[in-house]
């Protein structure tokens, strides 16, 4: 793998781990396209996938970084058993963010955003042992099933649209529903971000709500997948090249941040649908030419 591949998949991983359109089906699409899945083995072009979505992860842990910190001070909290229930949040520690409210709300956000990593962690398994190999024809209906969800989640928060300040706990049912759609989100050309979002959406949680739990739920579920594939570190150095790797990783963090912070903005407005417009005709033309 060359420096160009690298920051050209990098700089892809960044835009589509959190637009709706999926990274992995977009990387699968343009190792394919570059020829790059047929020198280089399958088991290190996905450990370099899983170090791009650290990679991203890192931008997401920025992003959120006085959310996470405050999540985390509301945990060991809770374990020393100091009850703070009434003690509100302050301005800073919220940040505008509905899942850190309160010391309770904290608190459910910890034991929901659990379950649904559970959950996600069974289903990727399952998938993972099921489907070890996918074709480039799979993704490519991957990306017109992505855009689907999109439509109809858009048109279902449109009737049933949700004031975040009515309820801001998610439940035990919410939080299952979740961890399963992201689960199957990670088959390439189903978007994480946008199953995610759209089936928080489907299940009653406004959009604000809904694209924060997005995000924090996929922190414990990317790293989980790369402590599953760390132990492989060497070989994807010693065949993709580490420069190529290094500068994937830098272009996937910076990309990320940015794009991560125009999707917020766009989920608030609930514009996601938009991007159906974009997967339909890839998905079409893909299925048509590759």
């Amino acid at each position: 793998m060359t420096i160009i591949h690298g920051l050209l998949l990098g700089l892809l991983q960044g835009i589509a781990e959190f637009l709706p359109i999926s990274s992995s089906g977009h990387l699968a699409l343009m190792k394919h396209l570059f020829g790059i899945d047929s020198k280089i083995d399958a088991g290190s072009l996905l450990l370099f996938d899983v170090f791009l979505h650290l990679a991203t992860l890192c931008a997401v842990c920025l992003y959120y970084r006085k959310i996470i910190a405050s999540l985390f001070c509301a945990l060991f909290r809770w374990i020393l058993r100091k009850n703070v229930d009434s003690e509100p949040a302050s301005e800073t520690e919220v940040n505008g963010f509905s899942l850190a409210c309160s010391e309770t709300v904290r608190r459910n956000t910890i034991v929901m955003v659990i379950i649904s990593t559970f959950f996600t962690g069974i289903i990727g398994v399952f998938i993972s042992k099921l489907l070890p190999e996918l074709s480039v024809r799979f993704v490519c209906t991957g990306f017109l099933i992505t855009a689907c969800l999109l439509i109809l989640s858009a048109v279902w928060d449109r009737k049933h649209m949700k004031n975040s300040e009515e309820e801001r706990k998610i439940t035990v049912f919410q939080a299952v529903f979740i961890g399963i759609v992201q689960g199957l989100g990670t088959l390439p050309g189903i978007s994480r971000s946008g199953s995610t979002i759209s089936g928080s959406l489907f299940c009653g949680i406004d959009r604000e709500r809904a694209g924060d739990y997005s995000f924090l739920i996929s922190i414990p579920a990317i790293l989980g997948a790369f402590l599953l594939e760390v132990k492989d570190i060497g070989d994807v150095s010693a065949s993709v090249g580490l420069l190529p790797l290094i500068v994937g990783c830098l272009v996937a963090f910076v990309s990320g941040y940015f794009s991560l912070a125009l999707l917020m903005k766009i989920v608030k407005k609930g514009k996601l649908e938009y991007f159906s417009a974009y997967l339909i005709p890839v998905g079409i033309l893909g299925l048509i030419f590759l």
